[in-house]
């Protein structure tokens, strides 16, 4: 029995299984999730690489180069419908993001101020509301090398581009 959430594509051709609870919660405003998303952001638990599995299907990958560091990053999506189900990434190949709307139960993952970062803040659309207490930054949370940036955490809510 997995210790871990379940997903799946729309159409159901592609079924996974985490294997474990998320690392942490990536909240992302870059353009790349924008329009990956079709959306303002990103939601993305991160997990470990290895506990991760598709049970069921095959996803294709679609690989591109990340604006903001230069490396890889690879997306698993279904080809029959298309949804895009997960992120692996050649600056962290150890770890997996997935789309927290393909989990079975989008809501068995909470983003709380203690679990989660908000990246590429100066991305985000004007008027966006960065809730108190939560680490923000205003594009990756690490140097290409691994070097930590230091975040900036609001003490009440803020709105971008203001």
């Amino acid at each position: 029995m997995s210790i871990g959430h379940t997903g799946r594509c729309l159409c159901g051709d592609v079924v996974y299984d985490t294997g474990s609870a998320p690392l942490w919660v990536t909240i992302c405003y870059c353009r790349f999730c924008q329009r990956a998303t079709g959306s303002d952001r990103m939601i993305e638990p991160i997990f470990e690489h290895e506990t991760f599995d598709f049970t069921k299907g095959h996803p294709s990958v679609f690989t591109l180069a990340s604006e903001g560091s230069g490396k890889a990053v690879h997306v698993h999506f279904c080809s029959t419908c298309g949804t895009k189900l997960a992120l692996t990434f050649e600056r962290w190949p150890d770890r997996l993001g997935i789309y927290i709307g393909t989990l079975d139960d989008p809501t068995s993952i909470v983003a709380t101020p203690e679990n989660s970062k908000h990246i590429f803040v100066r991305e985000a659309r004007p008027g966006t509301i960065l809730p108190p207490g939560v680490k923000t930054y205003d594009s990756h949370a690490t140097e290409n090398d691994g070097t930590p940036i230091a975040p900036t955490v609001y003490g009440s809510p803020h709105v971008t581009g203001q």
